[in-house]
């Protein structure tokens, strides 16, 4: 492998700069755009290392986490390979029975045969930050060309990572698929990335995952909090082992910014591809420009939060970058809740279009008393106790929440997989305040910070090898979420003790206040707030109505896949309503299409590991993407019809799920068709 550098320098020359006598009229110089700062590039073989697996082939990446020569000093090698290990099992169940290496995996080829090798794929990765020059933004993004790619029938595929995740959050899902069908892959971290803080040493991540002190890593640091050093002294000293992450803690809302950088990604991809096979132009510097989205098939694609960014990118599309869209469960949050009709079994559903903050911050409060015990009921009690629950007994009231939840816009086909959500959304609804709301690690909203903690509850300090392992273990969203208010003094919320109750409650009256911040009204009494809250909650709104989507795509062919049984972003809140929107918005010249999978929900990771049997919602993710290619490369080859695809659940989980129980996306449908009429969506029970 080889390493390179390619700087602003070098190429940062246009076509307006060269005299006509050294280019001719027809050629078409390539520019480097002017966010993207120095680009890193290192090729793998196939064979010692690759850009799908990190060398760790199917075999590797089902395995143990791999171990690092020095934990306190791991190299940017191992972060990598580190990184792409967690990354991949954190979005694909890799268990044999959920359909690894069967389905899907490595060793499974583009047309789905399985294969007897490791899946290995030798390429060049290509990475760089988009940044404004100060180094307060950089987000990562990341070109990965595979050997296979094809200069006469070229392809990109964006891999926007979902979650909160680092830049490799997508190499699972689109990434995978793209490298398998030797497209080029344009991954971006979204500016949620791998940005730990820690406060007692002033370290933080640099791009390439190695830990460096805030000085030494400069504008190299994937994230710094904005405070001075009294500042960042001072919460050392007065929070010892809180730390600051990049999504909660940038103060940029990056949300607002998901669809420009994934739009940034795809500029990256078409200039290193017109740097790598470009001829020279007459300067014998620059390079003539040979693939554009003109004759370069793309498709914007990725999963929940990249999945949205995806959807928000074709909307922002003013160059014709995007020519389809191919995305699973999207995290995307319609502009308005009316103007359009949702409905199953030919009843309007409820809770259409809701905000993803606004959804999250309810089920933060009864979640948790679904996944309560007989031994400790303390949330349900509370809930119940402030007349926000009815029912005598734990059972009662747990059955309460649930239909609290499905009367919000839950689906019956969520009810079993409540209690397993319950700490994702906690983890959201503070990550969300922060990050809408544009406040500082300092301002502890609602009572809640970060931090690591003992089997006690309480904050202690990340060692030395967690803090230089961080760019590979953390998903984006770093420690658990501390309750600062406590009786007794700051727990990890599932210890907390409101002010106002006796009973371990799991810091309700924190949640109660994240609460306040999405509606603007006290969620008890349903009075007014406080001018402090008051004023947080505008600003939290503020940021929220900044990430909405328009439904617009502009006449894009567009596939959204989603489960039925999606408990984080149920259907009713997003792709249904995201359906309706673009149809009151595009009408007629949508080429929009929703599937709709039952017994699939958002984290294919729970395929195994519920009584639920939850089949992978993965499979779809190619299926749609295999469908949005044929479409582009032949207008002859219609896309699939909206329509519901009825999967078959194990018996149990020690079967090997089957082509059987994931049947394909029908030509016809039939009594199975999603049908759009007008602004009425309608989805058959």
């Amino acid at each position: 492998m080889y390493i390179n550098k390619i700087t602003l320098a070098l190429v940062g020359i246009g076509l307006a700069a060269c005299g006509a006598n050294e280019h001719n009229s027809t050629e078409d110089l390539n520019v480097l755009p002017t966010y993207l700062g120095t680009i890193s590039s290192k090729t793998y073989d196939g064979t010692t290392d690759d850009l799908l697996t990190a060398g760790l082939g199917a075999t590797g990446l089902a395995g143990a986490t791999p171990a690092y020569a020095d934990p306190a000093n791991p190299t940017a090698a191992e972060l990598r390979r580190n990184a792409i290990h967690a990354n991949y099992r954190a979005v694909l169940d890799i268990n044999v029975n959920s359909g690894y290496g069967t389905l899907y995996g490595p060793n499974v080829d583009a047309k789905g045969a399985i294969g007897s090798g490791q899946g290995m794929i030798a390429g060049t990765e290509y990475i760089a930050y988009s940044d404004d020059g100060t180094g307060n933004q950089n987000v990562t993004l990341m070109v990965q060309v595979p050997n296979g790619f094809d200069i006469n029938n070229p392809c990109i595929v964006t891999g926007t990572s979902s979650g909160s995740r680092g830049v490799y959050g997508a190499i699972g899902s689109a990434g995978e698929w793209g490298l398998k069908n030797n497209c080029a892959v344009a991954y971006a971290d979204k500016g949620s990335g791998n940005g730990l803080y820690t406060f007692d040493d002033d370290s933080v991540n640099q791009q390439n995952g190695v830990r460096a002190t805030r000085t030494a890593a400069g504008k190299n640091a994937i994230f710094a909090p904005a405070l001075s050093d009294a500042d960042r002294t001072a919460f050392a000293s007065s929070s010892p082992a809180r730390i600051a992450f990049k999504h909660a803690h940038s103060q940029q809302n990056p949300e607002k910014d998901w669809g420009k950088v994934t739009l940034q990604s795809l500029e990256f991809a078409f200039y290193v591809l017109n740097e790598k096979y470009g001829v020279l132009a007459k300067d014998n510097k620059s390079h003539i420009v040979r693939l554009t989205p003109k004759n370069t098939v793309t498709i914007a694609s990725s999963i929940s939060n990249g999945a949205g960014s995806a959807l928000l990118a074709a909307e922002q599309d003013t160059k014709g970058l995007i020519g389809g869209v191919a995305a699973t469960e999207p995290q995307v949050q319609p502009k308005a809740a009316t103007g359009y009709t949702v409905r199953q079994g030919g009843v309007n559903v409820t809770g259409q279009g809701k905000a993803l903050f606004d959804y999250s911050t309810y089920a933060a409060l009864y979640q948790p008393c679904i996944a309560s015990t007989a031994a400790a009921p303390g949330r349900c009690t509370a809930l119940a106790a402030k007349g926000l629950l009815t029912g005598a007994d734990l059972p009662s009231q747990q059955a309460d929440a649930k239909a609290r939840l499905k009367a919000y816009g839950w689906l019956v086909d969520s009810d079993i997989l409540q209690a397993a959500h319950s700490g994702t959304n906690i983890l959201v609804a503070v990550t969300y305040a922060n990050a809408y709301g544009k406040f500082s690690v300092t301002d502890k909203v609602c009572g809640f910070s970060f931090a690591a903690t003992d089997v006690t509850g309480s904050p202690v300090a990340f060692t030395a090898a967690q803090k230089a392992s961080s760019f590979a273990t953390q998903s984006g969203i770093i420690g658990s979420v501390v309750y600062e208010n406590s009786v007794g003094g700051a727990k990890a919320y599932n210890f907390g003790v409101s002010p106002s109750s006796t009973l371990a409650d799991q810091s309700l009256d924190g949640f109660l206040c994240l609460r306040s911040l999405a509606t603007g009204v006290d969620p008890v009494t349903g009075g007014a707030l406080g001018a402090t809250l008051a004023a947080q909650s505008a600003r939290v709104k503020a940021g929220m109505a900044e990430v909405a989507a328009t439904g617009n795509l502009h006449g894009k062919p567009a596939i959204i896949v989603q489960g039925r049984s999606d408990t984080l972003i149920p259907v009713n809140f997003a792709s249904r309503s995201y359906v309706g929107l673009n149809a009151s918005v595009e009408g007629g010249a949508s080429k929009l299409r929703y599937i709709e999978v039952t017994n699939a929900n958002h984290f294919d990771s729970f395929t195994n590991a519920l009584p639920a049997n939850i089949v992978p919602l993965h499979v779809y993710l190619f299926r749609a993407l295999d469908a949005m290619l044929a479409n582009l490369r032949s207008s002859a080859v219609a896309l699939p019809p909206s329509q519901v695809v009825r999967t078959v659940p194990r018996v149990d989980n020690t079967t090997l799920i089957t082509v059987a129980n994931v049947p394909p996306i029908a030509a016809a449908p039939g009594a199975n068709a999603i049908t759009v009429t007008g602004t009425t969506v309608d989805v058959p029970n």
